[in-house]
């Protein structure tokens, strides 16, 4: 992992990775593999990651009415700043990754700078001088994709990056749109709040 020997937190000696598909169905510490027709019927598959509506508690559950998570749905992040962060005025680089599950390609990152009022496309990549197409022969479906933009900071910025999938899928808005009760799942929009060098300085006075 990352060019070394994958250590005992990530899995060693073995762990299957399983593209597009949630992480917990990326087993760690693999000693045998058992193929089976029926689901597997350990913990992980039957009592846990699984969605339910948000008339479900913990007095009425029933785990056998959902089926077991698998594909994740789509999801960006920003990684080049981050909440309380305090930066010059003028433009700024905001970039970071998308991906979604099941093989589906990111057709669109937008990114806000005052909190979703107003919108940007930003620019899409995988490798250096090709193309990247959501759908494309030479684009990875099962990898991340990464988005840039440089835009114009106002003060106290509210930043948002949302993705949409080939298949229009685009993030919820909020947090409170995808409650569920083991609380999996939240790719709502990735939200961080910045200010600018100006409004500090103005404050101090």
């Amino acid at each position: 992992m990352n060019g070394e020997t994958i250590n005992r937190d990530h899995g060693y000696p073995l762990r299957v990775v399983v593209p597009g598909v949630i992480g917990a169905r990326s087993v760690k510490w693999l000693d045998s593999i058992n193929i089976i027709k029926e689901e597997c019927q350990g913990f992980f598959m039957q009592k846990d990651y699984k969605m339910f509506p948000p008339t479900v508690d913990w007095d009425n559950i029933n785990w056998s009415t959902r089926r077991p998570q698998m594909d994740f749905p789509v999801q960006s992040a920003i990684c080049t700043l981050e909440d309380v962060d305090v930066i010059k005025e003028g433009k700024a680089r905001i970039a970071g990754y998308a991906v979604s599950g099941g093989g589906r390609g990111i057709e669109r990152v937008d990114i806000s700078v005052d909190g979703g009022k107003t919108w940007v496309e930003a620019h899409r990549y995988q490798k250096s001088n090709v193309p990247y197409v959501s759908d494309g022969a030479q684009s990875d479906k099962w990898a991340w994709v990464l988005f840039e933009a440089t835009l114009d900071i106002p003060p106290n910025a509210e930043i948002v990056a949302k993705a949409v999938d080939s298949a229009a899928n685009i993030q919820p808005e909020k947090v409170e749109d995808i409650w569920n009760l083991r609380g999996i799942l939240n790719t709502s929009w990735h939200r961080i709040k910045i200010q600018n060098t100006s409004c500090v300085s103005r404050s101090k006075m």
